[in-house]
């Protein structure tokens, strides 16, 4: 047998994506050389023939399934060859296996057994009994044959106790074929219908499965989330769930298979054996792989869902660098002032309480007010939890009152901020803070920058997703650090003033090296060059290579460090202002210069055009950021609970989540309203995510308010959203 090590996924790699072989071998190649995801993508184009981070990632992961395949295939192929059972006909049948069920099916016959049934019946020297059913003779009495196995000492009592064993020798072999469990895996997933039942014992009140009841639904076009939900419901134990296929069609043509023969005096034997083979052995096993891939195709929907959601709010538009107090809202406890400066330095905090009666809220004014004018603040950032509309309307008041109405009043999002508050990070940051004062702060820098500060909150705490706590926990989580990995990367990280949280997710750095940076930072007073990573222990040229391109060191002793242009390429630039008859400092930024220069003159070698045109744009502008313009949101003032809605009245909405049916909306009352797909646009919308992203102004129309169960439903039908 060759050895694993040796096996070759590149060309099974580039025929199930349909990409080139060199492209594919190019990527395999590089993440044996420890290249990144977003290293790959940005800076090595030209290797990898332009492929961008969904396809490089789908390689480096179908890679590792391929290689896990191959391991288990040599390992059941040294298994038979151990018992001396491997024909070349078997060998090849497993080698052209390309999925594991498929693989598993072939092994099955020769996997050794726990106790079975037909185990115990071949102790017992039913076999030749067994044999006499599987072959179907045309003559002989199954019961005469039978009584020859009768044997007291040996288990066998009588004639149907040997005809019972004997069959079960039968069912098994016929449970064990590869081609029928292919069969019935097939018919499954073509006409498998899903069925939930309730288990009205367990029923004492309303519950959010009640349009699980009674339901049922074919597989093949079962949507995630409601799998999701029925299982949910099952977990719960308030469901019962089950597959339901016609069967009969399947046991007829499994006994064909068999050679089932009418004419034999066996045949109803073998008929019998392979009817039970089929409902004690077959369906109950294939049963569980099929629920096991719609359980995963599930799992990756909803991660996926919470994956996109994720991304826009990472990348929603930042405030910038501009002063902030946060606020996080309270009522009795009150409300916790931070102020931070325009880097997200903390300079003070405050608590008022204007909700707690009248002398407390004019105490309130006064120390608001007064705090307000000793930071001077651009914005400030209202958590929208408990009492945080009415904190927006205080804080608009008392400004306004003031003369200090042209400072912005923000609603920020605290989904995770307490999260944030509790963690180890926000405890290193500020060890003498309360937890509320470190909430306040992580509101105002989040309204800062999004990216920057919740990249230290686990993406698991932000709710945006749909039934994430039902997903497999390790295929969420690296799922989720690719794309918290892909937007820092994306955005590009400044040095100085990043951290350690957000350096970690930079293309080779990692949590140790980011701590290890910022200490280094620490120590020396700030970076001046992106050289300067090359003195902090640990962080040798290879992470250099990956990480530098995504870091900026603004003001820095090179004029392109602060750009996206990697390092390894200065060189290059120098080259082009030289020719050019320009300082390069006169030509970073200068999109008139940049644009006479002839890029076909630097090809060459491992720079080719893809390369050239990516400079080309950094050079005109410098350290882009690819956000969007801030745009603060806007709530009407006479809606803030949800008894103030009425069924046609139009707000202004920000959406908070997107799932696979619908989008929700804050629309400034404490609940989020839902708009289903079906009302989300005037055209036909098949998912949710193609006109709807977390983070987006929505006008939106109340369809009804159900006060009870605190749900509104909401429409974007006939409003002027531009979908």
């Amino acid at each position: 047998m060759s050895d694993p090590a040796l096996f070759d996924p590149g060309p099974l790699l580039a025929a199930e994506l349909r990409l080139p072989l060199a492209q594919v071998a190019a990527v395999l190649r590089l993440l044996d050389e420890g290249a990144t995801v977003p290293f790959m993508a940005r800076y090595r184009k030209e290797v990898t023939g332009g492929l961008d981070e969904v396809a490089i990632r789908a390689i480096e992961e179908r890679r590792e399934i391929l290689v896990e395949l191959d391991k288990r295939r040599r390992a059941i192929i040294e298994s038979i060859e151990g018992q001396g059972k491997l024909t070349q006909e078997l060998r090849a049948a497993l080698m052209a296996c390309a999925t594991k069920a498929a693989l598993e099916d072939l092994y099955l016959p020769f996997r050794p057994k726990r106790r079975t049934r037909a185990g115990m019946a071949r102790e017992r020297g039913l076999e030749p009994l067994a044999a006499r059913i599987l072959a179907q003779p045309r003559t002989g009495d199954p019961r005469a044959e039978a009584g020859a196995f009768v044997d007291q000492e040996k288990g066998v009592a009588d004639v149907d106790a040997a005809l019972a064993g004997a069959r079960d020798i039968a069912a098994e072999v016929a449970a064990d074929r590869a081609d029928v469990r292919s069969r019935v895996r097939e018919s499954l997933r073509d006409r498998g219908v899903l069925r939930s039942e309730a288990i009205k014992s367990k029923i004492t009140g309303p519950t959010r499965f009640e349009g699980y009841y009674d339901y049922r639904e074919g597989l093949a076009r079962l949507p995630s989330h409601r799998y999701l939900a029925v299982r949910r419901g099952e977990a719960e134990g308030l469901l019962r769930v089950k597959l339901e296929c016609d069967d009969a069609p399947l046991v007829e043509w499994t006994r064909t298979r068999m050679g089932l023969d009418r004419r034999s005096p066996f045949a109803e034997e073998l008929a019998s054996a392979v009817e039970d083979g089929f409902h004690r052995l077959v369906r109950p096993a294939v049963d569980g792989e099929i629920l096991g891939e719609v359980a995963d195709r599930s799992e990756r929907d909803a991660v996926e869902v919470f994956a996109s959601n994720l991304r826009e709010l990472l990348l929603a538009p930042p405030f910038g660098e501009r002063a902030v107090v946060g606020v996080d809202p309270g009522l009795r406890t009150g409300c916790k002032c931070a102020a931070v400066d325009a880097r997200g330095a903390f300079l003070g905090h405050v608590t008022v309480y204007p909700h707690s009666g009248d002398a407390s809220a004019s105490r309130a004014s006064v120390d608001f007010v007064a705090f307000v004018r000793q930071h001077r603040p651009d914005a400030i950032a209202v958590g929208t939890g408990t009492a945080g509309r009415e904190t927006e309307s205080f804080a608009r008041e008392v400004l306004a009152a003031a003369g200090l109405g042209d400072v912005m009043v923000v609603p920020v999002s605290e989904s995770g901020a307490s999260v944030y508050s509790a963690s180890d990070i926000a405890r290193e940051e500020f060890p003498q803070l309360d937890l509320t004062v470190r909430g306040a702060i992580h509101i105002a820098r989040r309204l800062q920058d999004p990216l920057a500060d919740m990249v230290k909150v686990d993406p698991r705490s932000i709710g945006v997703g749909q039934y994430q706590h039902d997903v497999a926990d390790g295929l969420l989580k690296r799922r989720l650090d690719e794309v918290v990995g892909d937007c820092v990367n994306g955005v590009g990280v400044e040095l100085n003033t990043a951290s350690a949280a957000l350096l970690a997710y930079v293309a080779g750095i990692g949590p140790a090296l980011g701590k290890a940076i910022v200490a280094e930072r620490d120590r020396r007073g700030g970076f001046k060059s992106r050289k300067d990573l090359l003195a902090v222990p640990r962080l040798g040229p290879r992470t250099f290579e990956q990480a530098a391109g995504f870091l900026r060191v603004r003001g820095g002793t090179h004029p392109l460090d602060g750009s996206a242009v990697h390092p390894e390429r200065y060189a290059l630039v120098e080259r082009m202002a030289h020719d050019m008859g320009v300082p390069l400092q006169a030509l970073v930024g200068s999109a008139a210069t940049v644009d006479r220069i002839d890029l076909s003159r630097y090809t060459g070698g491992d720079v080719g055009q893809p390369t050239l045109r990516d400079i080309a744009a950094e050079l005109k502008k410098p350290g882009r950021d690819p956000r969007r313009e801030f745009e603060a949101p806007h709530f009407r003032d006479d809606v803030r609970t949800i008894d103030d809605l009425a069924p046609g009245m139009e707000l202004e909405g920000a959406v908070t989540n997107v799932t696979a049916f619908g989008a929700f909306v804050d629309i400034g009352v404490h609940q989020d309203g839902l708009v289903h797909v079906s009302e989300l646009a005037d055209r036909f919308v098949r998912q949710p995510s193609e006109v709807a992203r977390p983070g987006m102004r929505l006008k939106v129309r109340v369809l009804s308010v159900d006060l009870p169960r605190r749900r509104i439903s909401l429409s974007a039908k006939g409003l002027d959203n531009r979908l």
